[in-house]
């Protein structure tokens, strides 16, 4: 079901690209004679989510240092820079530059200590700077690094938003998974995705589904051909992403099959080491599937809010035969007395 994507890089280039306007970004120029290795520095592959400050890395401490980091120096670290003697300024930003250093960022809109400048452009680091403060700086750097860097994979199937439920519809081709999508449509819920599906993990255990930008909105109906669900349904039957919440996998009718009648036994299925529900539907005709998926996505939110029908009629099951139990033990406990 799943095909996996290469693991990510980016270039600083056109990672400065993506948070030009978001950080409101200016690149540092290196001094005269370095432009050609600054233009190198751009291309440099910054291949971590993660970016943090150098700190005691500054004061001579490496032994923890993360070097392949992008790195954000605050007003601290600054001030400390410009605090130290020349000689030993320049100590410790070789020290600091030898280590493989994606890209440098200035927050607060301050100038580059004496010496930065030229220590990063010999050693090919660039230098960008940004006026928002250093916590502002990391709050919108983060999740723009988490999106770019999440693993993700593709999947074969149909995504839609089903009261504000992620289903993703699954099953072998030509089944009539873009076609329940559509009568879901029909219905007042929303289209995330037809046919291929970019799921991207957030955190641990979240999904996000989205189309691929190219396809995006568009569906392809056996006998009519490719559709715009925008176009015919308006911008309400449509959604960039969703996080995928249960996979509903559709497959042909077997008799002997054999299915889940009660719902106790959960099955999932892991995507990018996330379990996600997954629910089997056997199709034979005359079976109104997009009911049953509206049904799926209202079970799914009664379950997260605590409500387990299954669990229910087993609990409630369970206690009448106990009760029947006590009574018939009390009974027969009443024919071995009675001595009449």
């Amino acid at each position: 079901m799943t095909t996996r994507v290469a693991a990510r890089t980016v270039t600083v280039a056109a990672l400065v690209d993506l948070l030009r306007d978001t950080l409101s970004l200016e690149y540092v120029r290196p001094p005269a004679g370095g432009e050609a290795q600054a233009d190198a520095a751009l291309e440099r592959e910054v291949t971590s989510p993660e970016i943090s400050s150098p700190g005691l890395v500054l004061a001579g401490y490496v032994d923890r240092f993360v070097g392949h980091r992008l790195q954000v120096l605050g007003e601290t670290e600054v001030t400390y820079l410009v605090s130290l003697p020349t000689a030993e300024r320049e100590r410790v930003l070789r020290q600091f530059f030898s280590f493989d250093i994606p890209a440098l960022f200035i927050t607060k809109g301050q100038e580059a200590p004496p010496g930065l400048a030229a220590a990063a452009a010999a050693a090919g680091v660039p230098i960008l700077r940004s006026p928002l403060k250093t916590n502002e700086f990391y709050r919108r750097i983060k999740p723009v690094l988490e999106d770019q860097f999440a693993p993700s994979t593709t999947l074969h199937g149909s995504l839609a938003d089903v009261f504000g439920v992620g289903l993703l519809f699954t099953g072998k081709s030509g089944i009539g998974k873009s076609e329940c999508v559509l009568d879901l449509v029909e219905r007042g819920h929303r289209l995330v995705a037809d046919d291929l599906v970019i799921a991207s993990r957030r955190g641990t255990d979240v999904l996000v589904g989205r189309g691929h930008e190219l396809q995006r909105h568009f569906m392809e109906v056996r006998g009519i051909g490719l559709i715009d669900v925008r176009a015919i349904f308006g911008v309400r039957a449509v959604r960039q992403q969703k996080r995928i919440e249960v996979v509903v996998h559709l497959e042909e009718w077997n008799q002997e099959a054999v299915v889940e009648r009660t719902g106790l036994d959960g099955v999932t299925v892991s995507i990018l080491d996330v379990p996600v529900p997954k629910i089997t539907v056997p199709l034979n005709p005359g079976k109104n599937i997009t009911v049953v998926a509206e049904v799926i996505a209202m079970n799914h939110l009664l379950r997260y809010s605590g409500v387990d029908a299954a669990e229910q009629f087993n609990e409630r099951l369970i206690e009448h035969m106990s009760r029947a139990r006590v009574q018939r033990a009390l009974v027969q406990q009443y024919l071995r007395e009675d001595d009449e």
